[in-house]
């Protein structure tokens, strides 16, 4: 399994340089992966511009999105904005696309989120053709998009979307080229995510999906004050409907139960529950515990650093 760094997902507030530097750290350390969400409104920066710039300063680390909403950006503008980040990496990037949720999407977008699992099918009828080929004639209920466009230097660019439902699972093994879950516990992982993707990949006769994973962590040997600390930074997600799924399928009640938390030893177990339920990578969004904030996220990085190439297959 392999070990990635998630920043800007537990409050980050770095400037542009030092979000670069963020992934220049990470593959110096030897990290498999660097990752940064795209919010569809709120703090952050635009990720894809932050990693082709982080493109130009590393030379061996994968590096995705997680994720880009859907409902911001038509599959057109997408496609080159991806394909030209794609010739920054040198063809390291993973871009990772998702829906993000109702009230974003509705209450501050002013869009309609209505049938989102049949708009993210067709939108990647619409993106993989481009992305593969450079053009598109598609036509469906809520995309019809006929065009080309000229990429000098494209490289192929693997697509992955945030799936949680049933259905949404499908489209990611079927049209997709894997998964990156949050918030989903190792049971939700090995029981519901990894049979539905890989059989929907099985019947589309398309390679095994990538399972990407994105949960905090944290490592303390006070257990108590990290669950707390986890409650009050990721509250919200037990909130949203798509969290709230899987945070039940997992037979939990809120975030800070499934946050991976603890000692050393206690956290290398949760992860390897991960490598055993079937996760092919696993992207950790550090968060502090106590007062010192940036000795508790040391710990926690030289923890993962130390496990890279050492957990599964």
């Amino acid at each position: 399994m392999r070990i990635g760094i998630f920043h800007g997902g537990a409050g980050e507030t770095d400037n542009l340089r030092q979000t670069i530097q963020k992934a220049v750290h990470a593959e110096e350390d030897g990290f498999d992966e660097f990752w940064l969400p795209q919010t569809s409104a709120g703090p952050g920066f635009d990720a894809l511009t932050v990693l082709s710039l982080a493109g130009t300063q590393t030379s061996r680390i994968s590096l995705g999105t997680g994720v880009v909403p859907i409902f911001t950006i038509h599959p057109l503008t997408l496609a080159k904005h991806a394909l030209t980040a794609q010739i920054a990496t040198g063809g390291r990037l993973t871009l990772g696309i998702g829906l993000s949720h109702r009230p974003a999407v509705e209450d501050v977008m002013g869009l309609s989120y209505e049938n989102p699992a049949q708009r993210m099918a067709e939108y990647l009828y619409t993106l993989r053709p481009l992305l593969d080929d450079l053009n598109v004639d598609y036509s469906g209920r809520y995309y019809n998009v006929s065009g080309q466009i000229q990429v000098t230097e494209a490289r192929q660019v693997p697509v992955i979307i945030a799936a949680l439902a049933p259905r949404m699972l499908r489209i990611a093994g079927g049209q997709a080229d894997g998964t990156i879950t949050w918030m989903a516990g190792p049971k939700t992982i090995g029981n519901h995510v990894v049979p539905r993707i890989n059989a929907a990949a099985n019947t589309a006769a398309r390679p095994q999906p990538q399972i990407y994973v994105g949960m905090p962590v944290a490592v303390t040997d006070d257990g108590q004050a990290g669950r707390d600390q986890a409650g009050r930074i990721y509250q919200r997600y037990g909130q949203l409907a798509n969290y709230r799924r899987m945070l039940d399928i997992e037979g939990v009640e809120g975030p800070s139960e499934v946050a991976i938390i603890g000692n050393e030893v206690e956290v290398e177990r949760q992860l390897r529950s991960y490598a055993d339920a079937g996760a092919t990578d696993f992207v950790a969004s550090i968060f502090p515990v106590g007062d010192d904030a940036e000795t508790s996220k040391a710990r926690t990085w030289d923890l993962l650093k130390n496990l890279v190439g050492k957990i599964g297959g």
